[in-house]
């Protein structure tokens, strides 16, 4: 394979992670935009793993504190995700608790289940097919764009709906752990380096085979 499909880095050449020169890496710096060049981002696995670890921490919070607080006439209510699911599910708004299922529940949770796959592939401890690891990134990028939902409605809620003493209504601490789940997994994303995957495919195929028991 990797003399079908030689790598850049084979022949000491980076691509500037900042105006995508490629240049040689003995340079030290991008001779266009002046930023440090290297081969692979360093310590890729061990930051992805603990920013996961971060994330699937707060992930729990989440979903159990309320994400909104809505006072009316002296009524205080407080909302969790997996509470507003189950409310507009039971009012008939199904479309409505779908994509709040989806982007507020599945979706994180899966993007954090997606990275863990893809550095244990990144490691050796899985060795699935390419299509399947281009898949798996490709889906784990896509996820990324359907994150915010909730915190843009109650964004959203909290600057409309301010009707002095008849409603009110303000974030809660759930909305800030879940903001802070979605952004601590797009910088899980960002720092994982995915041609660490096809440089392990690499090694596997370099790798000699064993010898057959039959032919010695």
């Amino acid at each position: 394979m990797s003399e079908l499909f030689p790598k850049a880095a084979t022949y000491g050449l980076a691509g500037c992670h900042t105006c995508g020169k490629v240049s040689p890496v003995a340079l030290g710096h991008c001779p266009r935009c002046g930023s440090h060049l290297h081969l692979r981002k360093s310590n890729s696995i061990q930051r992805t793993v603990a920013l996961m670890i971060a994330a699937a921490t707060l992930y729990i919070p989440a979903n159990l504190l309320p994400i909104m607080t809505v006072v009316e006439l002296g009524d205080v209510t407080e909302n969790t995700i997996v509470g507003g699911m189950i409310t507009f599910w039971k009012s008939g708004a199904y479309p409505i608790a779908i994509v709040i299922f989806t982007a507020s529940i599945l979706i994180p949770l899966l993007k954090i289940v997606a990275l863990t796959w893809l550095c244990l592939a990144a490691t050796g401890k899985l060795h699935p097919s390419p299509s399947m690891l281009g898949r798996v990134y490709w889906f784990t990028e896509l996820m990324g764009r359907w994150s915010m939902v909730d915190i843009f409605v109650v964004g959203i809620l909290v600057a409309l709906v301010q009707l002095g003493n008849y409603m009110t209504i303000t974030p809660g601490p759930g909305a800030l752990a879940f903001a802070g789940v979605v952004v601590i997994t797009m910088f899980a994303a960002m720092s994982f380096e995915p041609r660490l995957l096809w440089d392990r495919l690499a090694m596997l195929d370099d790798t000699p085979s064993p010898s057959n028991p039959s032919d010695l």
